[in-house]
């Protein structure tokens, strides 16, 4: 499986080093070249400078031919547009995004926008332990 994963904090992290780790082909994209700091050093992916809303850079991961592709910055916006460029203009196979605002959440996935809201995610786990 080919993963492209926008935003290396530590979700995307985590799930860079699990995937490469699998066996899958992984490229992580960020701002920010210490990002990649927190990738483990067996990572045997791609880390790419740069935004992830520039189809140059997500060409460059290879979101043209991706399975999965996850956008998971710390931008609601930056996510969404990421996630439908690699979905509408690239072809990626599932593409989801990380909203933290539940209503946005909500709305982006009745336009079609696979979403996961760690807000609601977290409140749904507490309120089960409660």
């Amino acid at each position: 499986m080919k993963a492209v994963i926008v935003g290396c904090g530590r979700v995307g992290a985590l799930l860079a080093t699990t995937l490469d780790a699998a066996g899958h082909d992984v490229s992580i994209i960020d701002t920010s070249t210490t990002a990649f700091d927190r990738l483990s050093s067996e990572f045997k992916g791609s880390a790419i400078r740069g935004n992830g809303t520039d189809e140059a850079v997500l060409r460059r991961a290879g979101a043209q031919d991706c399975d999965l592709f996850l956008a998971l910055t710390e931008g609601d916006n930056r996510n969404v547009m990421s996630a439908q460029l690699a979905a509408e203009v690239f072809g990626a196979r599932k593409s989801v995004a990380k909203i933290n605002d539940p209503v946005r959440a909500e709305a982006y996935a009745e336009l079609g926008v696979a979403t996961v809201c760690r807000t609601t995610l977290m409140a749904d786990a507490i309120l089960g332990y409660a």
